[in-house]
């Protein structure tokens, strides 16, 4: 990774959560763990080495016919434990499904808290006006992982003022 070795280079050291010296890239990086739940389950994947997501593919026994104005849960097989309580896996529609057959995510952006360990599902909804048939093994959302921040919530008699104010749904333009 071009990114650690630079640090190196810098004389930057990393310390795991010990605050030992990490020598290994790999001992730093955070891992994603993972079961397959069923046999038939494909391992999540980035599709090139710049992709931001795993792909998460259908996980079942036979086709699933998915009719205009449908949603369905599609299951993947796939269960993940997260790094830390600091982490979120996020599940975004996949945009070639979007745009070239109108198949989408029915709650706009699945999240998948640090706590949860059931199997990761789909749901997924037909907006186009032409039936679509998920195959098993296809993939049909994308799975991106990011850390997320928990800041302490404080009441206040009003907000700061700004340039913007209230204005939204439009207000700076179309």
């Amino acid at each position: 990774m071009l990114l650690f070795d630079n640090f190196k280079k810098l004389n930057i050291v990393f310390v795991d959560k010990k605050g030992d010296s990490v020598k290994d890239k790999k001992e730093y990086l955070e891992t994603l763990k993972f079961v397959k739940l069923s046999k038939d389950a494909v391992i999540p994947k980035r599709a090139t080495g710049g992709s931001a997501g795993l792909d998460l593919c259908a996980c079942a026994g036979k086709s699933i016919l998915l009719k205009p104005g449908e949603r369905a849960l599609i299951h993947t097989g796939i269960a993940i434990s997260l790094p830390k309580s600091d982490f979120v896996a996020l599940i975004f529609a996949r945009s070639g499904l979007a745009i070239k057959h109108g198949i989408t995510l029915s709650n706009g952006v699945g999240v998948i808290d640090s706590d949860y360990r059931g199997e990761i599902c789909v749901g997924l909804c037909n907006l186009s006006s032409e039936d679509y048939t998920i195959n098993p093994g296809e993939r049909i959302a994308q799975l991106v992982v990011m850390r997320v921040e928990a800041p302490t919530l404080f009441e206040v008699d009003s907000l700061d003022e700004t340039a913007r104010g209230m204005g939204g749904f439009g207000s700076t333009g179309k």
